[in-house]
């Protein structure tokens, strides 16, 4: 009875590619301190993952190694369900629903489709438009009551919650309306080559970090991220590569800005940079030795999606079977 009152928690990462260290402190980290609280809901989001042209080989391994990051980081699929989306189908039969009870103009004023179509000019597909209601599906499922998101989510969750408000205004309660949940770093950690923008999977230079980078990369990348010609660790407005590397040092030391200034005072940008260098390996390190452990027992990790897979269709099975006798279907077992 005590795990029925707790609150419920969905998110996911897309497994297109090796996470990066912004994916850890933003979304992992934090998952791992809810997984006792709340009834977490956790997947590798694949069905969002194709809205973007994928090859097929490097995405089913991408899903096996995110499967095995998520627990290198620390999640325990004991007290989680851990899931890919394409293996519980009434995420894609919801949305086809929630389609029909989503407003055109809703889906015109979501920014991350102008961002990918910008991105992706080549490939501006139907599901760049609709994937938020994809999304909206995820949440809405498992009755979601907090949603873990970056900054930049935050307007697909909006868009969640008018659905469901929408829906059950129609047809009386159906959904639990959500909540975004946001911590500060889920949108502070930025490119280390142009920290004007997020760091990102999908960037080929050393702009990003990635949870798998060993040592020397990760040192090289962040004795090359851009600065300024101040040369003073603090934190100001305009200082967009210095913030970057204080708020990188501080999600990882947990030290605060004022503890991070008096320590480099008077020091360089080197001696800065190669502290936070080796702060980021020491805590990748251990992450990467229990990758490599999951990742040496494969029918380990895939008796835990099997098994998430089921846990996650019981429950979102349920809401599917509500929805579709609000909305008519005829269902002669029933």
């Amino acid at each position: 009875m005590e795990e029925a009152r707790k609150k419920v928690v969905l998110s996911g990462i897309q497994p297109s590619g090796t996470l990066t260290i912004g994916n850890y402190l933003g979304a992992l980290r934090n998952w791992t301190k809810m997984q006792d609280d709340f009834l977490c809901y956790y997947m590798l989001a694949d069905l969002h993952t194709i809205t973007v042209r994928q090859v097929p080989a490097e995405l089913r391994q991408n899903c096996l190694k995110t499967a095995a990051v998520y627990l290198a980081a620390g999640l325990d699929p004991e007290k989680i369900t851990l899931f890919l989306q394409s293996m519980v189908p009434a995420h894609s039969q919801l949305a086809w629903v929630l389609d029909c009870y989503t407003m055109m103009g809703e889906l015109n004023r979501m920014t991350q489709f102008k961002d990918k179509s910008a991105r992706h000019a080549d490939n501006i597909n139907g599901g760049l438009y609709t994937y938020p209601v994809l999304m909206a599906a995820d949440i809405l499922l498992y009755q979601a009551d907090c949603v873990p998101v970056g900054k930049d989510q935050i307007q697909h969750v909006e868009l969640a919650r008018d659905i469901a408000n929408r829906f059950n205004g129609v047809y009386s309660e159906t959904f639990r309306v959500p909540e975004a949940l946001t911590t500060q770093n889920s949108a502070s950690i930025r490119s280390l080559s142009d920290p004007t923008k997020k760091m990102s999977k999908s960037e080929s230079g050393d702009g990003t970090i990635f949870v798998l980078d060993p040592k020397d990369v990760v040192l090289r990348k962040i004795r090359k991220a851009v600065t300024d010609s101040d040369g003073e660790v603090r934190r100001a407005e305009g200082k967009h590569g210095i913030n970057n590397l204080m708020n990188i040092y501080s999600a990882v030391t947990g030290k605060t800005d004022g503890e991070i200034e008096r320590e480099f005072a008077g020091k360089g940008y080197g001696e800065f940079k190669l502290a936070v260098g080796e702060a980021v390996a020491d805590l990748l390190g251990g992450i990467q030795r229990e990758f490599e452990r999951y990742m040496a027992d494969k029918a380990f990790l895939n008796q835990v999606l099997i098994e998430g897979a089921e846990r996650a269709s019981y429950v979102a099975n349920k809401t599917l079977a509500k929805v579709y006798r609000k909305v008519g279907f005829y269902d002669p077992r029933r």
